[in-house]
């Protein structure tokens, strides 16, 4: 077995879903015309339809030939909050946003799944279709699971899948176990006294202050975690003044870390905050920190990989392993795979530039085989009986 032939033959109609996606791109909870086309085109295909799951999310719930169990499939909706620079005629109308991460194509792919099975209806037990908003870094699968995503919508093990320009085209690769890195954000604001910038002996530089931070943060992971442990700390932003001759009141500073064990979140959750409360006694000023949970680590279940990768062979042949290496990168589906178990995979794509960057280009070519991945998922999960996959318990990751 290969592509499947049906989902093939809907190629160019795939790409033109993904492309207009592309074009009207909208940031987290504001997928409002994304959610709509989504749910008239589920709708359309004879899929019962549930809009307004956690904010903008869509479900679509379609009954096989018979018994069987849930699978849920799932794939994000929402663009970044960055221009594109590809140039390309279908590019974004929406200034300021950009599908640089591939979530177009993972709509598309998805709904090419669903129209599939809609369409032949050849396998059992029901197909969960989860349309996630705000994936990145906003709280969306916890908005839906807040909103009774998995009582309202009962699976018994839950797929997803992220393209990758970084791999061979169309490998499938995952990790059993802890595969994504947890995160959180941090907002430091230091608030000093701001004075003319002849005269800093009359204020208290909030800039200065801000720098010497950023110093001692990039030191905590290289000299106070355990070097043995995948963790990062990363000042992404440090904004302050607007004049040159000004030394202003206030410095913020913004960024993240990564970690795989919960008490690397904690001890560097603490000593952030620490280090905020001793620069502000140091200098005299006020500085405040806030600290996030945003992304809990993401496990897969081990019986769920071997399952997606039994039902990958059958589509791309030896080029599906469960070989991935670890990442820091975060995604929230590890959220609702603490509640359900399942798999999250990686689809490799030609193209080569890196996500999150301006000149992002997604492959069309791999549609078909993402959605033929993921109706094949399906077909062959669906027809067994209950009790196969375990159900994963445990606490949330604190950070």
């Amino acid at each position: 077995m290969a592509v499947i032939e049906r989902i093939a033959a809907s190629a160019d109609e795939l790409t033109a879903i993904r492309r207009d996606f592309h074009a009207h791109p909208e940031i987290g909870f504001q997928e409002v015309r994304t959610a709509s086309r989504v749910a008239e085109l589920l709708e359309g295909w004879g899929v019962a339809v549930t809009r307004n799951v956690g904010g903008t999310g869509v479900v679509g719930v379609l009954e096989g030939a018979g018994p069987g169990r849930t699978v849920g499939l799932r794939a994000d909706m929402d663009a970044l909050p960055m221009d594109e620079a590809t140039n390309l005629p279908y590019a974004s109308r929406n200034p300021g946003v950009f599908h640089g991460c591939g979530h177009d194509g993972h709509m598309a792919m998805l709904l090419g799944a669903a129209r599939y099975l809609a369409q032949t209806r050849d396998f059992s037990g029901r197909a969960v279709f989860i349309f996630q908003p705000a994936e990145e870094g906003l709280g969306g699968a916890r908005a839906m699971l807040a909103d009774g995503l998995f009582e309202r919508f009962p699976c018994d093990e839950l797929y997803g899948l992220h393209n990758s320009p970084y791999s061979e085209h169309s490998r499938v690769s995952v990790r059993p176990g802890p595969a994504q890195a947890g995160a959180a954000f941090f907002d430091i604001t230091v608030r000093g006294r701001g004075c003319h910038g002849a005269m800093p002996h009359m204020g208290q530089d909030p800039i200065v202050i801000a720098a010497g931070l950023v110093k001692e943060l990039q030191g905590v992971v290289s000299r106070n975690t355990d070097p043995t442990h995948a963790v990062v700390l990363s000042v992404t932003r440090f904004q302050s003044g607007a004049a040159y001759n000004v030394i202003p009141d206030e410095a913020v500073l913004a960024g993240t870390f990564r970690y795989f064990e919960t008490s690397d979140a904690r001890f560097i959750e603490d000593r952030i905050r620490k280090l905020g409360a001793g620069f502000a006694l140091a200098h005299g000023v006020e500085i405040d920190v806030a600290v996030r949970n945003v992304f809990d680590v993401l496990h897969n279940d081990p019986a769920a990989v071997e399952a997606l990768i039994e039902a990958a062979r059958d589509i791309v042949g030896d080029k599906a392993a469960a070989d991935a290496e670890p990442t820091m990168g975060s995604e929230d589906m590890a959220d609702l795979l603490r509640v359900v178990p399942g798999a999250f995979f990686n689809l490799g794509h030609d193209g080569g530039v890196p996500l999150h960057n301006p000149g992002f280009l997604f492959d069309d070519t791999i549609l078909p085989v993402g959605a033929s991945l993921l109706a094949h998922l399906v077909e062959k999960r669906g027809r067994l009986g209950s009790g196969v996959l375990p159900t994963r318990s445990g606490e949330r990751s604190p950070a």
